[in-house]
């Protein structure tokens, strides 16, 4: 059987709510931010940047992602081993917005490279952090952006990141200047 006929039926024997029920209930998001690929990794960023005391734009945020989607944040701990953390949007949400409020951040791409097939995308987006648009650079690391087209607009499906350490640089090739 075909996936695409797998998934249909695995979704009708689970009768699962429909991702466009779901999507109802999600506030609309503004057209410009989810036209193009590039648009929705900028307004990914552009949503949690800010000076400290700024809130963020937690529910233009909430607009960009699809029903289901994940994050997963990867990190080594002290003795090396690789841990991940994952969570859904509203869960980063909750867990950052104070922190971010508090003590800024901005952060922003410095390269990027896209993969399209049809309707499916994925962005490799190198990022760069301060707390403050001239602050020292606190953090680079890689965005993995998983996404897909409707028909109408694009939507993220999911994103795996990681810091950059010492020990794993990010390819000077992967970043373009800004």
């Amino acid at each position: 059987m075909p996936r695409t006929a797998a998934l249909a039926f695995a979704l009708a024997a689970a009768a699962l709510t429909p991702a466009s029920t779901l999507r109802a209930q999600s506030p609309t998001a503004d057209p410009a931010d989810v036209r193009s690929i590039e648009d929705i990794v900028r307004v990914s960023y552009e949503v949690i940047s800010g000076p400290p005391g700024t809130p963020r734009q937690w529910r233009r945020d909430s607009t960009l992602y699809a029903p289901g989607a994940m994050f997963h944040a990867l990190h080594q701990d002290a003795q090396g081993q690789v841990k991940v953390t994952s969570m859904t949007p509203e869960e980063y949400r909750r867990r950052t917005d104070q922190g971010f409020v508090k003590n800024g951040l901005i952060e922003y791409e410095i390269g990027s490279r896209v993969e399209r097939f049809g309707n499916v995308a994925q962005v490799r987006s190198v990022y760069a952090t301060r707390r403050t648009e001239n602050g020292p650079l606190l953090a680079r690391g890689i965005n993995y952006f998983q996404l897909y087209w409707d028909g109408s607009r694009w939507w993220i499906a999911g994103m795996v990141w990681e810091d950059e350490r010492p020990d794993n640089p990010i390819p000077a090739d992967w970043i373009t200047a800004k």
